[in-house]
């Protein structure tokens, strides 16, 4: 990595918090004093993906949109290999969507605040009951309009190939009873693998599938489900993103 690059990753480090508080006070101010819709202030969110990409250099393309209608709601199912999934698609996804994040997240003061009154959801990543209700209270946010992006993979892949997917996303897609659309995050890993901190400058391509209907799978068709989303999550990727032998 050059010296310009490093510069360039470290300022996008030290950065990237205190943009995030000045992004969740702006998203107030436009709800509560502009009394814009929660759709419209989501352009600070944008923005702060938009910068934190330039910042490092990477450049964001995203194919496909033309799969997608406007007006309906989804469940994008994407790969997930690096932090600049996230701010990638925040900045440049055209759809308008929301994260689903764990609830802790939900208790960081005026960060938590602003996610509840932007329609983000949060969801209890433990076993049992509680985590069954939470699903259940997701699927219902989503069913009303709200459409989000979910990493089936669970977390990170440490080497940027696809892995398998886990039931609990797919069983929200189930619940939730809206099309899915799988994604294909190229070139993230190259611009941030996990565990490291530097990113590098690179392109990074979002490819868009076709939406997929989910109102006839039930419950005990849920791997069935998955299985299909793996594949067609695949073939979106380039080829250095694949398993070997796929």
């Amino acid at each position: 990595m050059s010296p310009l690059q490093c510069m360039r990753s470290l300022l996008a480090l030290v950065l990237i918090p205190p943009m995030t508080f000045v992004v969740c006070v702006l998203a107030i101010i436009d709800l509560k004093v502009g009394r814009r819709s929660k759709p419209k202030a989501q352009v600070f969110p944008r923005y702060w993906g938009r910068i934190i990409c330039a910042i490092v250099g990477a450049k964001v393309r995203v194919e496909g949109v033309e799969h997608l209608d406007p007006e309906q709601t989804y469940i994008f199912v994407g790969n997930h290999c690096s932090q600049f999934d996230i701010y990638a698609f925040q900045g440049y996804f055209p759809h308008d969507f929301r994260w689903i994040a764990k609830k802790e997240l939900f208790r960081i003061p005026l960060f938590g605040w602003v996610m509840r009154e932007t329609d983000y959801i949060p969801i209890d990543r433990s076993h049992g009951r509680r985590a069954l209700k939470s699903l259940n209270e997701a699927a219902q946010r989503i069913r009303e309009g709200i459409s989000v992006l979910i990493f089936p993979e669970g977390t990170r892949s440490p080497d940027g190939t696809l892995q398998p997917f886990k039931s609990g996303a797919i069983m929200l897609a189930i619940k939730a009873g809206v099309p899915v659309v799988p994604l294909g995050f190229n070139g993230t890993h190259q611009v941030l693998p996990k565990g490291k901190l530097l990113a590098r400058a690179g392109e990074i391509v979002i490819r868009v599938g076709r939406p997929i209907p989910t109102a006839e799978y039930k419950m005990r068709d849920k791997q069935a489900l998955a299985a299909q989303l793996h594949d067609r999550v695949a073939e979106l990727l380039d080829p250095a993103h694949l398993p070997a032998g796929f």
